[in-house]
């Protein structure tokens, strides 16, 4: 059997036997559904009346990926322009590809589809050599990486929760079944937001257009020292930004505010007044400057406070009224991972590479080119290079989905 007709059984008895669109699952007849096929064509514009009609679709056709719009249509099966578009749910995507991470460049590669010129870590926008945007990008579904997007999942449901005022019934986590998550916000109150309104949602997310003179802090006048900037009040962003800055200095050292971009003159200040620092940062009233933290060093700290506290969403993803996502407990075809819903009460201690897992009997043997060590479940393989390994079926289905190994039997 060659690796694609493994991948393909594989993923035809999982969708004969174990997937189930679950509840919560709403207007189901008024959603486009797309699917990526394993010989690379993508099908479009698909409607479905019922979630059963949808699951024998899936045994019938074994999509490489199943997709839905966030969107709710008149015809879903119309041409775009004559779909009669009704409104969308709020969706967000967090993935540890846009996301910097210690480990990016021991596991992840990129390639320029025009010049061939590679390179490792989050891939450039355009190629350093030739400025093609083609680039290929071979990455790995790391635990440090898909815990640092777990970490910016828990800001979104913050910002969500306490800015915007949704209940934790409108909101709903997923896995995406390779290296991030997905947030939906479904409720009346967002469907006929359009593009723009939900750029103006992205932005207040990740933190852009703003300043530190929004919070009070004048360098002129504090140059001057004739008044002191405004407290940051407990409230939306000031409070994000008091809270970001305490996190980065309560347990800092010279090498982490270095981290953080700090100069060694910085960074020395900072830790030497860092207690009055803390204390100024408690006043209720207002903030005064501290001998040797001058505005500058305070305008630092709180663009420090903007980044820390920020969530790194695909802001593309969101403001897209169109878009299509991956449907809910369906398979990835990068890992052979399922798309999996987290409860809200579950998020800290959600394990993908236990809960994600899709394939629990069998074994296959693969010859691998090359892995680094991973975990699934409390079971450790690798690290691999150049060998042949007899494994479960979903260490076999990773491996041979991110193109690292084929099955030889």
């Amino acid at each position: 059997m060659d690796s694609r007709a493994f991948v393909e059984n594989m993923f035809h008895e999982y969708y004969t036997k174990d997937f189930s669109l679950g509840e919560g699952f709403p207007s189901i007849e008024k959603r486009e559904f797309g699917f990526a096929s394993f010989n690379g064509w993508m099908l479009r514009h698909k409607g479905f009346k019922t979630a059963d009609e949808l699951e024998l679709f899936l045994r019938d056709s074994v999509p490489y990926g199943a997709y839905f719009s966030c969107a709710y249509y008149e015809d879903p099966e119309a041409d775009m322009s004559k779909k009669g578009w009704l409104g969308a749910d709020l969706i967000f995507d967090v993935d540890a590809d846009h996301i910097p991470t210690p480990c990016n460049k021991i596991h992840d590669e990129w390639v320029c589809g025009n010049c061939g010129f590679a390179g490792r870590g989050i891939e450039p926008e355009k190629c350093p050599s030739c400025s093609s945007e083609k680039i290929a990008v071979d990455s790995w579904p790391c635990e440090v990486c898909i815990k640092t997007a777990k970490v910016e999942i828990i800001k979104l449901v913050d910002f969500l929760i306490n800015d915007f005022g949704f209940s934790k019934k409108e909101i709903r986590l997923f896995f995406s079944g390779h290296r991030g998550y997905h947030v939906y916000v479904q409720t009346r109150d967002v469907e006929p937001l359009d593009a723009i309104a939900r750029k103006e949602i992205t932005d207040y997310i990740c933190g852009r257009g703003l300043s530190s003179s929004s919070f009070g802090l004048d360098g002129k006048t504090l140059t001057m020292r004739k008044e002191s900037f405004k407290a940051l009040a407990d409230v939306g962003w000031r409070r994000r930004i008091i809270r970001g800055i305490k996190d980065a200095l309560l347990n800092a050292d010279e090498r982490k505010l270095a981290s953080f971009g700090f100069s060694s003159t910085d960074a020395k200040a900072i830790l030497g007044n860092r207690e009055k620092i803390l204390m100024e940062l408690e006043k209720s009233d207002k903030a005064g400057l501290i001998k040797g933290i001058g505005p500058e060093r305070w305008e630092k700290m709180v663009n420090l406070g903007i980044s820390l506290q920020s969530a790194k969403i695909d802001t593309v993803v969101t403001t897209d009224v169109h878009r299509l996502i991956r449907l809910d407990n369906s398979l990835h075809g990068k890992t052979g991972f399922k798309k999996v819903e987290i409860s809200m009460s579950a998020i800290d201690d959600f394990d993908p590479f236990t809960s994600a897992v899709a394939f629990s009997h069998g074994e296959a043997t693969v010859s691998v080119s090359s892995a680094p060590a991973f975990r699934l479940g409390n079971e450790m393989f690798g690290p691999y290079k150049d060998q042949k390994v007899k494994l479960p079926t979903a260490a076999a289905m990773l491996l041979v989905c991110k193109g690292r190994a084929k099955v030889i039997e």
